[in-house]
């Protein structure tokens, strides 16, 4: 499973607020104890906080309430518009390539620019999208591709 899809699968254990240890996520994952800490540090900089127990029965517990979708949607069912763009970020997300990319904020209803650390493609309500680090404002955001105008891999790595 790619990272994303092991941190989203971590956060969907920790829902039902029992504690688990840092062995039994790593089992349940099939990662290691080092990777379950990783992604505990992904969801608290994505402001979900996880709760760290220490002890010989310490573990993880989530203490708050957090949406994610029950079931994820197959991506082989989703109709991609543009394939240039999946394929460009796919091998920038491989090579650790940042991109410089135009995009239409539907919310602010005009075009922003944009230099992101693309980290994973996604389905994001049923439209493909790609989870990334907006340099511009500084947090990890998630762009629909079918919103992205213009996209160029840069040189420069993350």
């Amino acid at each position: 499973m790619s990272k994303l899809s092991n941190v989203l699968m971590m956060l969907q254990l920790l829902q039902n607020k029992r504690k688990y240890s840092i062995k039994e996520l790593s089992d349940k994952l099939e990662v290691s104890p080092r990777m379950i800490r990783q992604y505990k540090d992904e969801l608290e900089y994505a402001g979900i906080y996880i709760e760290t127990i220490y002890g010989p029965y310490g573990g993880y517990v989530l203490n708050q309430d957090v949406k994610i979708p029950e079931k994820f949607i197959k991506p082989e069912n989703i109709k991609l518009d543009n394939k240039e763009y999946y394929n460009l970020l796919s091998k920038c997300i491989n090579s650790h390539n940042k991109c410089y990319i135009e995009y239409y904020s539907k919310e602010h209803d005009k075009m922003t620019k944009r230099i992101i650390r693309p980290y994973n493609l996604m389905i994001l309500d049923n439209e493909w999208g790609v989870a990334a680090y907006c340099e511009n404002k500084q947090e990890i955001r998630h762009f629909y591709l079918n919103r992205i105008t213009l996209i160029k891999e840069l040189d420069e790595k993350f």
